[in-house]
């Protein structure tokens, strides 16, 4: 969300003079008025001081930045004012205040602390503040505030200002890991709205975070919603508005038939029922049960991420350092140790990543729940992945009080991945059972009654069944483990040829979810066939426009380079749109490439302790250059495929 799109020239007062810090308030709040910003100007005054009264605003360096949530906020916005004499706003270093921004944030939400947080990002470089103290006029002010943004975040330089008339369509895209295909639905929605003429805005749910947030004003006005996402998303927003539901990749590669549903009236209306505690699951109408299931998950799995990543490879960092610099204290398991340079430099990142780590099992438990039913099923689902991760149960618990498991009942990631749809379903459950309480009680039950209630449910049945599925994932596990050599290459053979079948679809999804589990068990090798599979795809692809350039269309050559970037980061969705052009050629050479690398991964006895990174994580591999050995070969076998089976573009 911009500054520039939430400050408009009406909320700007340049040179006031103002003589206290309540006739500051008054100027800004009336600024709001002025631009059609609130509607209680009184109401919205009253939150701003009560939020004044726990501390001032004021930030010091002549800048303060009074903000508050209010019913009386028609929807996200600012004012602005310059004070060349300045004002007391009982900043901490006692200057007066000569910049003023005021925020006005809605009830949901936290859209106040971005918007805050992007300012003061802003103004701690003195020449930016210093040229709005100088300028002349409100589009200067707002010139000034444009380039800064520009510069700070260039990758939003490209959103476009609201049309006059507001949005015809508007939409939400994301995917389970928020990098590629977030991005390319975004994309292929925008181009298609555009050749029919139509304004769309598009939000993107990604790694980083929501961009291009849809406002209230913006959602109200618009025809309606396409939301292609393959993990829930923030639906409450959208009651009352024609919604149409589908999958980010028929957002990529179906654009103009969802458009049209919108356009042609098509679209169902969207009812959210239970208020902001709905379930989830409420609002898959019309979805399967398997997608449902699918969704729920990869929202686990996305939220997870980060904590394998970053714990698995601060782990393997630990072990690098101690290998280089010759200390075996991390390898027999004396990381605590004879703390000497050599030992402190390997355990401190060992050990934080280990800490990391400890997280994913329950974080992928309770945000599978959360998909499920909503805020209610954090909590619980959290809770549920602590026991399946420990191996909790009621006799180990009563022995021993401290909660120490004995280990024979860790259930791991099946039991975490059980515990987070039960508890998901338990919460819906009991939100049923209580719906006969007042409405005057609906601002407890998601806060306390649900998540309490839950959490003993699901606590007890967890401790129930940890042993039976405990045997279940011991038996996998060691069943992995025990796995001969040429078994191993079997294995990785299929799962990295998996991860080139659909290239981000179910299959590749499903192949890196093994991998995933397979890194909390200590079986480190199936991710390194399980990333390389992935990786190859695009990089086939990029040598073989490189090579071959007979072979493709204009559009394919141009676009071929990006290739070697987008596979060297595993971002195996590079590749489709060659996929789908030409599907029955290019997904075989993928599939025989990836499959290659998969099985060399396997001879070589790489190991990688990171699921995501691609390259960037090679060098905490386990033999990492021969990990870039079977990448390489895997991608030319890809390319040289390619090469064979597909017919000319060109004349000779």
């Amino acid at each position: 969300m911009r500054i520039i799109d939430l400050l408009k020239s009406d909320a700007i007062d340049l040179g006031a003079t103002v003589a206290s810090k309540a006739d500051a308030i008054d100027a800004l709040v009336a600024l709001h008025e002025k631009a059609g910003n609130l509607a209680d100007a009184e109401g919205y005054k009253a939150d701003i001081l009560k939020r004044e009264e726990s501390s001032t605003t004021a930030i010091g360096e002549g800048i303060a930045v009074p903000h508050a949530k209010s019913a009386a906020v028609k929807a996200p916005a600012l004012s602005a004012m310059t004070v060349p004499e300045g004002v007391d706003y009982g900043a901490p270093d006692g200057k007066p205040s000569d910049l003023l921004f005021m925020i006005a944030a809605t009830e949901d939400g936290e859209v106040h602390l971005e918007i805050l947080s992007r300012l003061m990002t802003m103004l701690m470089d003195p020449t930016f503040a210093n040229d709005l103290r100088a300028a002349k006029t409100a589009e200067e002010f707002l010139g000034i505030i444009d380039a800064k943004e520009t510069e700070k975040y260039p990758e939003e330089a490209k959103v476009v200002e609201t049309p006059k008339d507001g949005y015809r369509i508007l939409a939400v895209t994301a995917c389970p890991t928020g990098i590629a295909h977030t991005y390319m639905a975004a994309e292929a929605l925008e181009k298609a709205a555009e050749k029919k003429g139509l304004t769309i805005k598009v939000e993107t749910n990604g790694s980083g975070g929501t961009k291009n947030a849809l406002t209230k004003k913006e959602i109200e006005e618009c025809d309606g919603i396409i939301i292609a996402a393959d993990k829930n998303v923030e639906m409450a927003r959208f009651n009352g508005k024609k919604v149409v539901k589908t999958s980010v990749s028929n957002g990529i590669n179906k654009p103009d038939e969802l458009i049209d549903k919108i356009t042609e009236g098509k679209a169902p209306v969207y009812n959210h029922e239970g208020g902001a505690d709905a379930s989830a699951a409420d609002v898959d109408e019309g979805e399967g049960i398997g997608r449902q299931i699918y969704k729920h998950l990869m929202n686990g799995v996305s939220h997870m991420l980060p904590f394998v990543v970053g714990g698995g490879v601060l782990i393997a960092l630990g072990f690098l350092i101690d290998t280089i610099l010759g200390n075996a204290s991390l390898a027999d398991g004396s990381a605590n140790g004879a703390f000497g340079f050599t030992s402190f430099a390997a355990s401190v990142p060992f050990w934080l990543g280990k800490v990391a780590f400890g997280f994913m099992l329950p974080i992928l438990a309770g945000y599978i729940s959360q998909s499920i039913a909503d805020r209610p099923g954090l909590l619980p689902g959290i809770v549920g992945g602590v026991i399946a991760a420990n191996g909790y149960t009621f006799a180990s618990m009563y022995e021993n009080q401290n909660l120490v498991g004995d280990g024979a009942a860790v259930s791991g990631f099946l039991g975490a991945l059980l515990a987070g749809f039960v508890a998901g379903y338990v919460v819906n459950l009991i939100k049923k059972a209580f719906n006969w309480m007042p409405e005057a009680m609906d601002g407890i039950k998601p806060v306390f009654i649900y998540p309490l209630l839950g959490t003993f449910v699901v606590g007890a049945i967890m401790c129930i069944i940890n042993p039976v599925i405990g045997v279940v994932n011991t038996a996998l596990s060691n069943g992995l483990a025990s796995l001969g050599d040429s078994s191993k290459i079997v294995l990785c053979i299929v799962l990295a040829a998996m991860m080139a079948t659909d290239m981000g679809g179910p299959f590749n999804k499903a192949a890196y979810v093994f991998g995933t589990a397979a890194i909390a068990d200590g079986n480190t090798w199936i991710m390194a066939a399980v990333m390389v599979g992935g990786m190859v795809p695009p990089i086939a692809i990029a040598l073989a426009t490189t090579i071959f350039k007979k072979k493709w269309t204009a559009e394919e050559l141009k676009s071929g380079p990006v290739n070697y970037v987008m596979g060297l980061c595993f971002i195996t969705e590079g590749a489709i749109p060659y996929a789908a052009s030409d599907p029955l050629r290019v997904i075989p050479s993928c599939m025989v490439g990836s499959a290659v690398a998969g099985a060399l991964t396997a001879v070589f006895g790489v190991t990688c302790p990171a699921p995501h990174g691609g390259i960037f994580t090679f060098i905490v591999c386990g033999q990492p250059l021969l990990y870039v050995v079977a990448l390489l070969v895997g991608s030319a076998v890809g390319c040289l495929m390619l090469g064979l089976l597909k017919k000319n573009k060109v004349s000779e």
